[in-house]
């Protein structure tokens, strides 16, 4: 048993209980961690419960993990759209076995040239839960490469919202059937996967609610229907092809995105700075604005935590005006305010202020 540097890698060389010599990467440029990977394997060889390490290729295993998505998962397209991305980056016949933490901090790096920060996120939360999964299923051994990953820090102070000016004018220059989701969007909150996956199952117009199934935390929550989105919903009725309320009208597919339609929408209006999750921060937005305590907003949106959905409470700046203007009336601002000028006049007296103020306060 042994140590040895492979390039900048350090793998570990052992006999498995049935000595057959296995030679097993690190996947580190770190010799404590082939030590350590290496002892790991020494106790499980001894304990009998030492598994032979398998080798997989990245496309094979992405075929396993889109069979489990799609039975688990209701936004298995979007997931499918950025495994694309990852297999194109780290090659479909290369071994997982063999994706370092340095091959994940390239990727990073690759793609944040082209798309934000955000977006490279999602798509590392992907692979790392696919890791997650390999580990789970046997089909990797040893610590994530993702423990060592940092993933780009978002900033959720700015957000944009739409005007009821962009708003017309969006819905101006957007194809028919895009109009009818953004108005959805707007009057609904949902995300856009969860537009996208919404079954015909899932709408209640006899009771106005939507009953929506919600991937990131696993819960179902009730979204009243309102009089715009009840329009929406029977316009798509009378022309329903399948399952899934919202199809392309081209194909009669789900939707899997909708980012070219929505971006000409917006050059067309001359609006800048909008995305589709623009809509949802807006519906949001408008609730505060109109006096929806925070906790309904919260249970609207879906969010997990309150401290996410806290972060819409500065678009209400006319309430918070309102609100601040108030302590004008307040009878001891004003006999600061008398104090105050007292101070720029000469000589006065401590009498003279006394009598001053008093006559402020009647």
């Amino acid at each position: 048993m042994g140590i040895y540097k492979r390039g900048r890698v350090w793998w570990v060389d052992y006999f498995d209980q049935s000595r057959e010599r296995i030679q097993e990467s690190s996947r580190s440029t770190n010799r404590r961690d082939a030590e350590s990977l290496l002892n790991i394997r020494k106790s499980e060889i001894l304990r009998g419960v030492f598994r032979r390490p398998v080798k997989i290729a990245f496309g094979e295993f992405g075929k396993r993990y889109m069979e489990h998505a799609k039975v688990n998962k209701r936004s298995w397209l979007r997931d499918e759209q950025m495994l694309k991305h990852l297999e194109q980056f780290f090659g479909s016949e290369r071994q997982l076995t063999e994706i370092t933490s340095a091959d994940i901090e390239g990727y990073k790096m690759h793609r944040k040239a082209s798309v934000s920060g955000s977006t490279v996120n999602r798509e590392m939360a992907l692979f790392k839960r696919m890791f997650n999964l390999a580990i789970e299923w046997d089909l990797y051994l040893g610590l994530n490469p993702f423990r060592k990953v940092k993933f780009f820090r978002e900033f959720n102070t700015g957000l944009r919202v739409l005007s009821l000016e962009d708003e017309e004018k969006l819905l101006r220059n957007a194809a028919p059937y895009l109009q009818d989701l953004i108005r959805f969007a707007l009057n609904t909150g949902l995300r856009v996967g969860e537009i996208f996956s919404l079954c015909w199952n899932n709408v209640d117009l006899e009771k106005n609610i939507l009953n929506v199934f919600a991937p990131k935390t696993q819960k179902i929550r009730a979204v009243p229907i309102n009089a715009d989105t009840r329009k929406v919903l029977e316009y798509w009725a009378l022309g329903k092809r399948n399952e899934v309320v919202f199809y392309n009208p081209e194909t009669g597919k789900p939707f899997v995105d909708l980012k070219a339609g929505f971006k000409l929408a917006c050059e067309k209006s001359g609006i800048t700075g909008v995305t589709w999750h623009t809509l949802r921060h807006t519906f949001a937005s408008r609730l505060v604005d109109r006096g929806v305590d925070i906790v309904t907003v919260k249970e609207l949106l879906g969010h997990s935590s309150i401290t996410v959905t806290m972060r819409y409470t500065h678009t209400n700046l006319d309430s918070k005006r309102a609100a601040v203007e108030k302590l004008l009336h307040n009878e001891c601002d004003k006999s600061v305010t008398v104090c105050t000028k007292m101070q720029h006049t000469k000589g006065p007296t401590v009498t003279n202020r006394v009598v001053t103020l008093n006559a402020a306060r009647i």
